[in-house]
């Protein structure tokens, strides 16, 4: 069995308590460093321990967990999130590929995320993905999404997306340089897309970006991008699809 090292950090005593008893009852492959009570002391406990995990609060006092990739050239260690932070936040941390935990911590959960770590090598680019993070919750708005495909992680401007299309469990992100496969259905992303009012759901197989909408026929319910792509337009989707479109305009 491979351990992990790892320190948790949260402002609450009792929840520091809560999950150590939880990592020392059901995560024996997790080598508990320490529990410190704000981001400073992790900092300098993450230098000191060099530890392959960290069990991180979002809000404390002076800084907010995330803001601990601020104090580090290289991020050369997994974060787990454990928070009870809004639905917002919880989009965030699926856009940027992290993982994380809901208050009370569910058993299972903490399993899965600890195999996570296990399994995941640190990548060139993961300062990036938690780039991305801290930014997305500063500014309260997402401009990238991280992709997996081929075994490459690649970070999408949201802007660039043209249209996403279902393959069975897979979708493929179509952008204005080039496509990608990834291994989440297309509902997946449009929970991600949720809030950006240029994306519309248009076919059970389609989801598009209006910013790319060229033309479409009322007659034969096919959309056309100004890739040249064309998509379906569900019969059941074509009267809201025509209000959002006259209300862009």
């Amino acid at each position: 069995m491979t351990k992990i090292k790892a320190i948790l950090v949260d402002d609450e005593e009792s929840a520091r308590d809560v999950l150590e008893n939880l990592l020392l009852r059901f995560c024996p492959e997790v080598e508990l460093l320490g529990k410190y009570s704000n981001v400073l002391d992790a900092v300098e406990a993450v230098k000191t321990f060099n530890p392959d995990l960290v069990f991180l609060d979002i809000e404390m006092p002076n800084y907010a967990g995330f803001e601990i990739v601020k104090f580090f050239e290289k991020v050369n260690f997994d974060i787990v999130f454990v928070t009870a932070y809004d639905q917002y936040a919880i989009r965030a941390f699926e856009i940027s590929a992290v993982d994380y935990l809901l208050k009370p911590v569910d058993i299972e959960r903490l399993q899965q995320s600890v195999k996570k770590s296990q399994e995941r090598l640190i990548t060139k680019n993961q300062i990036d993905r938690f780039q991305y993070l801290s930014s997305a919750l500063e500014s309260k708005s997402v401009t990238n999404i991280i992709v997996i495909d081929k075994g490459y992680q690649h970070a999408i401007p949201i802007s660039s997306i043209i249209a996403i299309e279902a393959q069975e469990s897979y979708s493929i992100i179509y952008t204005e340089e080039k496509n990608y496969t990834a291994s989440k259905n297309l509902k997946h992303f449009e929970t991600l897309l949720d809030e950006n009012l240029q994306f519309f759901r248009v076919h059970k197989s389609w989801m598009v970006n209006l910013d790319y909408l060229e033309n479409y026929s009322k007659s034969l319910l096919e959309i056309r991008l100004t890739n040249g792509m064309i998509t379906k337009l569900s019969k059941y989707k074509k009267a809201e699809f025509e209000v959002s479109i006259k209300t862009r305009n």
